[in-house]
């Protein structure tokens, strides 16, 4: 999960850019709205209104952004990371309602072409610091939604580079208008409405994808494939999955490892793997790791067998009639191909003196089993 270190970064940069951006699009409002009423442009006015409305969206972000970087808790134990993306997604829907609005006022402005009004050389002096304002705005919450990964930085940062190019749209309509040029104005509107439109799609799908536990792509699942197949004991692995969730991402794997190995020993391997994918793999913030001693998709199911108390009470009844079974020290149970392998110690004092003992006692232990087909091979083993 993510530690408290990142949720503190990432909680700085959201807090530093929706503040920034929160004072940049108030100033923006007032100057645009005024210079607009007193210019005689309709359009300044509306980009003025649609910076208000980023007001409402730096907001969604900062409110957002506070509980999608909050520990995890009993109610939600995989942390509140979605929350960042159902902001990311309600972003991505407001960037598609502004792609529309420019187009359906473009639409109707190029079929009332008198109607434009005649602005002043004062507005097309606030429409240019407004499109560098907020180009610069893009790139300093883009700088911190990279440095933190953050979608929702990002979404939010995209939103402000539309803003930029809405302000070109006014641009060019309040100089095409000051020209002459009567149409430019709607035609450049129009097609930049396509490109909101279009931003906002993208931002929204893939929101949709991450709420629906869509994976990671394909070179990336391909990266964690070969990350995992650097450790040390793992033979190969299966049932790899994937999901995001607020820049971040989950990933649980089935790893296939000698089965003679110790419970311990798997251990260690499934914590070097998480370690390792958790170190290499940027976005990937938790691991769970299945340690199978079989492949499952091959081998006979094991459902259905006895466990070790019902298992040993098995043998002993199998074994009721060699004394030597009474003195076994320990019994090893692999769960392999469908049935219960034994190994089972006993001391080499009881075998000593008969070279051939040792092995017509493994025959009896053997056989004292094979009517029964939950058990496999039989291996004494003395000490």
């Amino acid at each position: 999960m993510i530690d408290h270190q990142q949720r503190h970064d990432r909680m700085g940069a959201v807090t530093r850019t929706s503040v920034v951006s929160a004072v940049v699009n108030l100033v923006l409002t007032m100057v645009k709205v005024v210079v607009g009423l007193f210019a005689n442009s309709q359009a300044l006015i509306a980009d003025g209104i649609h910076s208000l409305s980023d007001l409402l969206s730096d907001l969604l972000v900062w409110v957002a952004g506070r509980h999608a970087t909050q520990a995890p808790d009993e109610e939600h134990p995989y942390g509140h990371g979605r929350l960042e993306t159902l902001a990311t997604l309600i972003l991505g829907v407001l960037l598609i309602g502004v792609g529309v609005g420019i187009g359906w006022d473009a639409t109707d402005r190029l079929f009332h072409p008198a109607e434009l009004p005649q602005p002043g050389m004062l507005a097309l002096w606030a429409a240019g610091a407004s499109i560098l304002v907020k180009e610069w705005l893009f790139w300093y919450t883009l700088h911190y939604a990279k440095r933190v990964r953050s979608d929702m930085l990002r979404a939010n940062a995209w939103h402000h580079r539309t803003d930029a190019i809405s302000s070109i749209v006014v641009f060019v309509g309040l100089g095409g208008t000051m020209a002459g040029l009567t149409y430019l104005d709607a035609i450049a509107a129009a097609l930049v409405a396509v490109m909101i439109a279009k931003v906002g799609w993208d931002l929204g799908f893939e929101a949709v994808k991450e709420l629906i536990d869509t994976g990671l792509e394909e070179e990336r699942v391909a990266a964690i494939r070969a990350t995992i197949a650097t450790v040390g004991g793992v033979r190969d692995l299966h049932m790899l999955r994937t999901r995001k969730h607020g820049g971040q991402a989950s990933a649980d794997v089935h790893l296939l490892v000698d089965p003679r190995i110790s419970v311990s020993e798997g251990h260690a391997i499934a914590v070097m793997v998480e370690q390792r994918l958790k170190h290499e793999i940027d976005e990937i913030t938790d691991v769970t790791v299945h340690i199978d001693p079989e492949d499952d998709d091959a081998a006979p199911p094991t459902m259905g067998l006895p466990l070790r108390a019902e298992a040993l009470g098995r043998l002993d009844r199998h074994w009721a009639g060699i004394a030597a079974a009474n003195h076994r020290t320990g019994v090893t149970l692999h769960y392999l191909g469908g049935r219960i392998e034994v190994e089972v110690m006993l001391p080499l004092a009881i075998v000593e003196g008969d070279p051939e003992q040792p092995r017509i006692l493994g025959e009896r232990l053997q056989a004292a089993v094979s009517d029964d087909a939950d058990f496999g091979r039989v291996t004494a083993c003395f000490h």
